[in-house]
Formats: structure tokens, C-alpha cells, sequence
């Protein structure tokens, strides 16, 4: 499967000049703006047609402004227009696979990354079976494997040389920066108020929680490229400027999670040159373990109970910092209050949790009543605050553990390949120190939200681990090459 190779057709701007002209008729005609959407649509699936590595750029580069719209009057909704264009890719795969075409490399089917993800899918389906409703556990499915196609099997075809790798990072680069200009300048002008950032953010991000998580992952990128501009004043400059315009658009996000999360990929960093990072995530993980043994004991976690009279909504990062060591946070006792519901919910779903997508139509019995906050209503229908948890929740242990198995294996293999890179090509060890320190800035933006259904984050995700396993390739072929191993 090799990128088509480009040729000039008079036809299609004829046809095209013609389509283009009889929409624009018809929308004044009719004040309907879909019939301006058909000819940009076709339009694409013709570029598509034609040489699909471009789409794929294009993809990269319209994913920051992409935004969620609903159908109607229907409770359902789609980002455009990068979901779409996800759609295109899994029904090209699947046409590809029908008609024998396509052939995934041996070295891929056989990374360890790959087959946690198909279990990971597996079970998923499994969950969707037993699910308490559905046809919402359907669409969180169907959701899931465009998402794993655009962003974990195509990039197999699209990464090729480091070229490749310096476009996609361009590209998404370019239309996340303006997206954060443009929020940063509605921030000015309400005089970078707490509460405004949100107003601010608007229907470019699905909220700031999402906003914050999208520039902290992209934000290891640009750390991780500064190497890489070493005798490039001009780029030099532009990327610390890049870098300069990130860190006050992070910090008025006001999301704490952000910033650990920009601190715990430093950490990363570290571990991963001095080869302790498989021991950062068990150590992560027995430290979670014993806080939630030490709540539970004696129903401890009664203690933390909010006090209405001093919990509540704060207008300033720092007073949200303080307040969050106090226990006076609202959006922190938001989250005791889920984490609890959703602690208790497993114990009557154990194996197959209530169904992909289900979270939200059965949490609220399960709550502590104590634990209510102003914002317990929950009409924007969020979920756990905790993507371990939400695994749990909706698709039971297996899940939760997969999921935690998928983080210390990316970890562990980063290492590796990093160590392998380390004295044979400085491009590609800075690209892989690159890859895991966004990883795990999301891990942290996701041990405090469920974000990784949501497109932009997802799709950050997804092709970190695809970036991660073509970098694997790439160092036991240079590996070879030389003649030498690492350890």
C-alpha cells in the first residue's frame, strides 16, 4: 500500500468549477449551509482518492480547529472535519482488507504495543455485549475503531523517513498555535479572568480541561525539538517563541493537571536516561493502591467530605492550588464524589462494568450523598475524572488492567529504544524522548479526566504508541546495521 502518485485532470476543475457554482445556487436559494459543505467534501474525498498520504497531512493539520456538532435534534454529535475524515481512512482499510490488499508488516503485528491494543479492543467488544444499553456502547465502539485506524495503523504507511516526521509535527503544530493565539487574545480581553477562560476557549475545544491537555502534550514536542535546531538560528528563534507563546497559554488554562503533567514528563525524561522508568510507574501505581487501601480503611475517606460553607469555585490558579491542599476545591471534591460512585458501581460489575458509554446513565445512586457538591447536577454529562476508573466503571477490571499493562509496556519500550538510538541517530532519539514525553503528559491529563475519547487528545495519544513502534523498527534496523546491541 504506497501513497498514489499525483496527476493533473482538467476534468475535475471543470466538473468541480460546475459543482461548486450550482451549490452556491442553491444556498441562496434555500439559506442551507450543508450545500456549501458537499463541494469542499467531495472535493477532499477525490484528494483522498488520489494520494491519501496528503490526506493524511491534511488530517493532521485540521485537527486542532476541528469542532463537535450536533445532528439535530438527535443526542448525538461528531467533530468536524476530522472525524469524517477518520471515517474515509477505516473505510478504505476495510475496502483494502476485503479485496486482500492490504498487508500490515510482520514487525508490527508482533510488537507487544499492537497486541495489548487488540485485547484491548477484544474486550471492549466484549463490554459492548454485556453492555446496559447498547446503542450507546455501539457508537463508543465504532468511535474507537476509526480512532485506532487513523492514528494506529495508517501512520505504519505514512512514516517513512524523518521528513515525515517533521511534516506531521509542521503541520499540527501550526493550527494548534493559532488556535491558541486566538484563545489567548479572547483571554486578554476579558482581562484573563478565571471563570472567562472558558468563554474564551468556545467551541474550539470540547472545554479547558481538553485545551490544557492537547498544548501540554504538544508542549513535549517542542521541548524535544530544540536539539534538533542546533545551527538553525532562524527555526531556533521560532521555536522558542513557540515555546515562549505555550507556557502563558498553559498557565491561563488554570488546569492543575497540565502543569503536573509538563513536570511528571521532566521526570520521565530523566528516568528514561538513566534507565529507571520501569520502575517510575509500579512505584506510581503501589502509591495509588496504598492511598485508596488508606481511605477505605475505616471509611477514611469520610473525613474529606466538602464543607459547604468553604468549598467552592476559586478565581485565581494560585487560590485553586491552596485550596486544593485544604480540601475546599469544588472541582476536586467533584471528582472525590465521582471516584466514589464509581469504586462502588464496579462492585456490582466487576468483569464487564455497565456498558461502554454508560457511565453517566447509572453513576448517581451510587454516590455518596455527603460528597454532593454545586456541580453534582452534572448537565454537561461528564464522566469520572479518571481514566482508570472510567475503565473500571464501564468495562471492568480487565480493562482497568490493560489499560495499566499498555502504560508500563510504552514506558519500558521507549527506554529500549531511546538507548538504542542514543549514539546511532540523534534525530530519532530526540523524536522518541519526544513521543514518550507526551505520552506521558497525557497519562497524567488522563488520571484526572477521561479524555482520551475526545479527538484531539485521542488522536495525540493513538499515534504516540504508532510512532513508538515504527521507532522500534527503525532502532533494531540501525541495530543490525552497525553490527552492535544495546542492552
Amino acid at each position: 500500500m504506497q501513497p498514489q502518485q499525483e496527476t493533473y485532470n482538467p476534468a475535475y476543475w471543470r466538473w468541480g468549477g460546475l459543482l461548486l457554482s450550482l451549490c452556491v445556487a442553491l444556498y441562496a436559494f434555500t439559506g442551507s449551509p450543508l450545500l456549501l459543505a458537499l463541494p469542499v467534501g467531495l472535493a477532499f474525498v477525490l484528494l483522498f482518492l488520489h494520494n491519501y498520504k496528503l490526506a493524511f497531512w491534511l488530517l493532521l493539520l485540521l485537527i486542532p480547529p476541528s469542532i463537535d456538532l450536533g445532528f439535530l435534534e438527535l443526542p448525538v454529535s461528531t467533530s468536524v472535519p476530522d472525524e469524517p475524515i477518520m471515517w474515509l481512512f477505516l473505510l478504505m482499510t476495510l475496502a483494502l482488507l476485503a479485496a486482500g490488499r492490504l498487508k500490515m508488516p510482520v514487525w508490527w503485528l508482533k510488537n507487544p504495543l499492537i497486541l495489548i491494543l487488540a485485547l484491548q479492543l477484544l474486550w471492549l467488544v466484549v463490554a459492548v455485549v454485556f453492555s446496559q444499553n447498547h446503542l450507546l456502547s455501539l457508537k463508543f465502539l465504532a468511535a474507537k475503531l476509526w480512532f485506532l485506524n487513523a492514528f494506529v495503523v495508517i501512520p505504519v504507511f505514512i512514516f517513512k523517513e524523518k521528513k515525515d516526521y517533521i511534516t506531521a509535527f509542521r503541520l499540527f503544530g501550526v493550527t494548534l498555535t493559532l488556535t491558541a493565539i486566538i484563545i489567548l487574545v479572547r483571554h486578554a480581553r476579558l482581562k484573563f479572568d478565571f471563570m472567562a477562560i472558558h468563554d474564551a476557549v468556545g467551541y474550539l475545544y470540547y472545554n479547558r480541561v481538553e485545551y490544557s491537555t492537547v498544548l501540554s502534550m504538544f508542549f513535549a514536542l517542542l521541548c524535544a525539538a530544540v536539539p534538533l535546531t542546533k545551527g538553525r538560528s532562524w527555526q531556533r528563534a521560532l521555536l522558542w517563541l513557540v515555546i515562549i507563546l505555550f507556557l502563558p497559554a498553559i498557565y491561563f488554562t488554570f488546569a492543575r493537571a497540565a502543569i503536573l503533567a509538563i513536570i511528571f514528563m521532566f521526570v520521565v525524561n530523566v528516568a528514561i536516561r538513566i534507565r529507571l522508568v520501569n520502575w517510575v510507574f509500579p512505584l506510581f501505581f503501589a502509591f495509588i493502591i496504598f492511598l485508596v487501601a488508606y481511605l477505605v480503611h475505616n471509611n477514611k475517606y469520610y473525613d474529606y467530605r466538602p464543607n459547604f460553607q468553604h468549598t467552592y469555585t476559586h478565581t485565581s490558579l494560585e487560590s485553586h492550588l491552596v485550596a486544593t491542599f485544604r480540601g475546599e476545591d469544588m472541582s476536586s471534591m467533584e471528582r472525590l464524589y465521582r471516584w466514589i460512585a464509581s469504586v462502588r458501581m464496579s462492585r456490582e460489575h466487576p468483569f464487564v462494568g455497565v456498558g461502554p458509554n454508560n457511565f453517566y446513565e447509572h453513576y448517581k445512586p451510587y454516590a455518596v450523598t455527603s460528597f454532593r457538591t454545586y456541580v453534582s447536577r452534572n448537565p454537561e454529562r461528564s464522566t469520572t475524572h479518571n481514566y482508570f476508573l472510567f475503565m473500571l466503571v464501564e468495562q471492568g477490571w480487565p480493562a482497568m488492567i490493560l489499560y495499566g499493562v499498555l502504560v508500563f509496556a510504552f514506558f519500558w519500550q521507549a527506554q529500549k529504544v531511546w538507548h538504542r538510538f542514543r549514539h546511532r541517530d540523534r534525530f530519532y532519539r530526540n523524536v522518541t524522548m519526544g513521543v514518550a514525553m507526551m505520552f506521558a503528559a497525557g497519562f497524567i491529563n488522563n488520571f484526572f479526566s477521561e479524555l482520551l475519547e475526545t479527538h484531539k487528545v485521542g488522536a495525540l495519544f493513538y499515534l504516540s504508541i504508532a510512532l513508538l513502534i515504527i521507532l522500534d523498527r527503525k532502532s533494531k534496523e540501525l541495530e543490525v546495521a552497525d553490527g552492535t546491541q544495546s542492552r
